[in-house]
């Protein structure tokens, strides 16, 4: 976890001198363990994790607000959350989501993965909230294979949805991008996806491919795989361009036919 928080300093380093207002980091940034115990014995507190805490003092220091997924026990001890916090620029944790779909899948040919056997399930949405880049819905991962979150986070107004990944190469190649970008048209929102990317260890490959899509579904930045140092993509969130796409193209739900999400 030192290493990664190392990895993560890179990244705030290099957010500042391009002049975000706000670092988007990866589902499970603290770290992807190699089997289901092990995860649960690395799992800490946001007390006591140096890892969280060292982005909260960068946070703190540099006035940027950090989205990173992270791991938490969960209560009784035999699994841990998979969960991803808002740090605001004053280094406080004001928001907390816990992923609602696990990554439970066993591919013929690719990976096997059971999430379930490690993690606990979420239990609500969180409501979007203000920040300084606008109005932010928290996703992760597998969610955004669920479009009912995603819907009922642009209900809510959600200007920007967050989508923090680990996803599997083969999956990734299959619907990584399809699935962000439709998300996007979908909801008209910005996409903002930091993909988890490479090698973590000798069970576990991550696809990368870290996105910024449009309300429009265009691809703003993307991030290639296989880099040997970490980077950011950079794009302008214009919220003049989401009240546009919404107003020029609205997507007026039939509730008399089907239910609200």
């Amino acid at each position: 976890m030192a290493h990664n928080l190392q990895q993560c300093q890179i990244l705030v380093k290099k957010a500042v001198a391009a002049g975000a207002k706000a670092l988007f980091l990866p589902e499970a940034s603290d770290y992807i363990a190699r089997s289901a115990a092990e995860t649960v014995s690395l799992a800490r507190s946001v007390q006591d994790s140096d890892f969280v805490k060292g982005l909260q003092h960068e946070a703190r220091e540099t006035k940027l607000s950090i989205n990173v997924g992270i791991h938490e026990p969960a209560e009784g001890g035999k699994k841990v959350k998979n969960t991803l916090l808002w740090i605001d620029e004053q280094g406080q944790i004001v928001q907390r989501y816990q992923k609602l779909h696990l990554f439970d899948v066993d591919i013929e040919g690719g990976p096997v993965l059971k999430e379930s056997k490690s993690v606990e399930k979420g239990a609500e949405i969180v409501p979007p909230f203000d920040t300084s880049v606008g109005r932010v819905g928290l996703t992760i991962c597998f969610d955004l294979r669920f479009p009912e979150i995603n819907l009922a986070l642009k209900r809510q107004n959600a200007q920007i949805i967050t989508y923090p990944s680990a996803f599997t190469v083969p999956t990734g190649k299959a619907h990584w991008e399809v699935l962000l970008r439709a998300r996007a048209i979908e909801t008209q929102t910005y996409v903002i996806a930091a993909a988890q990317s490479g090698a973590h260890n000798e069970k576990r490959v991550s696809y990368g491919h870290s996105l910024i899509i449009s309300p429009w579904g265009e691809v703003l930045a993307a991030l290639g795989a296989g880099r040997q140092e970490p980077e950011i993509a950079t794009a302008d969130i214009d919220l003049e361009v989401v009240e546009k796409v919404r107003r020029e193209m609205p997507l007026l739900r039939r509730t008399d036919v089907y239910p609200e999400v």
